[in-house]
């Protein structure tokens, strides 16, 4: 094992993060009350071009409440991507609905808007888009679509923040959109979500939810007209968001610069297979993914798996489809049909390190050691 271990993914943590949370513990503000989740969440909303925002726990649960402010419940289906973070499936089961896959564009790896028609039935409520490793999907289609069939369209940007599409940011791109904070994202709080929004409804829904339903803009009577759920955010964690979103753009471009050299260093090397990039769309690249042709690399993914582990480099698998979930199978969900581009990604992609301040020098050795390894 090689002494110069590289993480898949660092938080950096750069501006005032440090200061802030230092002022939380000062002055006690620590929980859920404090300047720091407001101020968090009107920067974030603003950041994304939109009014409202609702600074959450995690990501997960973001999602949850976006459902729950879009009135999803018992008997309907919300249409996801089959390739996703199994959050995704969950929040909409969370709900009492039923997730309905898609599969992915074998050119983006996002949900391919071609096969969404035909998973409307007339259950379908929403459409929830996910923008995967970063690149929003075609927005246009899929409103297109929302708008034949009367349906809500709902984005997961869990792992997009800042990017665009057709000059949009993601946040102001659907109804109501979910992100997530966690340490790997390009804008972190450790753990953290918000729900942003543009509709003033959906928004005090979302408020409303988040605190078990106590009521938004009257004092505390301790009497509960809904099930609530207990959604808040730290003062403390939401002052390292706060930090965060002040350095947004320089850690976004980062991510991007990163991505370009990957792109850059791998994309000539036969049997290495990339993410495209849509035409309209801006991407900040959370994580740079690759897809092993093990006829043309001369090498299967486990092995160029494990020849960088033991140089030290470490990886992440992509997502196993959501038709092979045995928990979403048990909830009942429909797994039947064909999701060839789906199972293609996972039995053969994985994501290589992509923290925000990697050395470009580091990624020229990852690179490396994919294209010397290769089998000629």
């Amino acid at each position: 094992m090689s002494d110069q271990f590289i993480p898949v993914c660092e938080p950096y943590l750069a501006g005032n993060e440090a200061a802030y949370v230092n002022d939380c513990l000062a002055t006690g503000w620590i929980s859920s009350a404090g300047k720091y989740v407001t101020e968090f969440e009107k920067q974030f909303a603003a950041y994304c071009g939109v009014k409202h925002g609702v600074a959450v726990c995690n990501g997960t649960v973001a999602l949850h409440l976006a459902l729950v402010a879009l009135g999803v419940g018992p008997g309907d289906e919300v249409i996801i991507p089959d390739f996703t973070m199994i959050a995704s499936a969950f929040a909409v089961c969370y709900t009492g609905a039923k997730p309905v896959f898609v599969d992915a564009s074998k050119d983006t790896w996002n949900i391919d808007v071609a096969q969404i028609e035909a998973k409307i039935s007339a259950h379908t409520r929403v459409i929830m888009p996910v923008s995967i490793f970063g690149q929003p999907c075609e927005m246009d289609a899929i409103w297109a679509l929302a708008k034949k069939h009367n349906l809500l369209v709902l984005e997961d940007a869990a792992e997009s923040h800042g990017a665009t599409y057709k000059g949009v940011k993601t946040g102001n791109l659907a109804e109501i959109t979910a992100f997530s904070f966690f340490a790997n994202k390009n804008l972190t709080t450790g753990e953290g979500g918000m729900v942003v929004t543009n509709d003033p409804q959906l928004y005090e829904r979302a408020k409303y939810f988040k605190n078990l339903c106590f009521p938004v803009d009257a004092p505390r009577n301790y009497t509960h007209h809904d099930i609530g759920f207990n959604y808040r955010i730290s003062n403390i964690h939401a002052a390292i968001g706060l930090a965060q979103v002040e350095r947004a753009d320089e850690y976004k471009e980062m991510r991007i610069a990163n991505a370009k050299l990957y792109i850059d260093c791998l994309q000539q090397i036969p049997g290495v297979t990339l993410q495209k990039t849509h035409t309209d769309v801006s991407s900040v690249h959370w994580m740079n993914g690759i897809v092993i042709e093990p006829e043309m690399y001369g090498k299967t993914r486990d092995e160029l798996l494990m020849h960088l582990k033991e140089n030290g480099i470490d990886t992440r698998l992509f997502f196993v489809g959501m038709h092979k979930q045995p928990s979403l199978q048990k909830y009942g969900c429909d797994s039947s049909g064909d999701y060839k581009v789906t199972d293609w990604l996972s039995a053969n992609g994985f994501y290589l390190p992509s923290s925000s301040n990697l050395p470009k020098a580091t990624i020229e050795r990852i690179c490396g050691l994919i294209s010397k390894f290769r089998k000629v």
